[in-house]
């Protein structure tokens, strides 16, 4: 790679980096209190399934270890946001569906951040964002396959 392709990815990784740190920041600030983005994140995903995940689909999915996903489940089940249950199947594994209640969290959350994210998109403008989301969806699945 010469100095000016290495100069590019780390320009590239670290306005990454750095719009990441501040949406976070920003979200952190917006969400229902309590919940963190990692609260919302799962909820989020439960939401949109059809069926119950195992917690090591969902560290998978988020791209955690299982140990971190099983503290997460903890909290959101103590929230009373998800439900885990035994696998009917295999008895050495759990399964998680959103709860009703978790629902209601996850919307409220979703109705506390849309406002700034519908600002961050109108500010940029449609058409930029319609342009970026190819790249940094081909950069997420590259780096999905290693």
């Amino acid at each position: 790679m010469n100095d000016t392709s290495n100069a590019l990815a780390i320009t590239l990784f670290s306005e990454l980096l750095t719009a990441d740190q501040l949406v976070r920041n920003r979200l952190s600030k917006v969400l229902p209190k309590g919940m963190e983005i990692s609260h919302f994140s799962v909820l989020n995903h439960l939401a949109g399934m059809s069926d119950e995940r195992s917690p090591a689909q969902l560290a998978k999915s988020f791209h955690v270890t299982r140990g971190a996903m099983t503290n997460t489940l903890s909290k959101l089940e103590w929230a009373g946001y998800i439900h885990i249950r035994p696998d009917w199947d295999d008895a050495r594994r759990k399964m998680v569906a959103i709860s009703p209640a978790g629902r209601q969290a996850r919307d409220a959350a979703l109705a506390a951040i849309s406002p700034m994210i519908n600002e961050l998109v109108s500010d940029l403008g449609d058409a930029k964002v319609r342009a970026a989301l190819p790249i940094l969806r081909e950069l997420r699945l590259r780096l999905e396959e290693q």
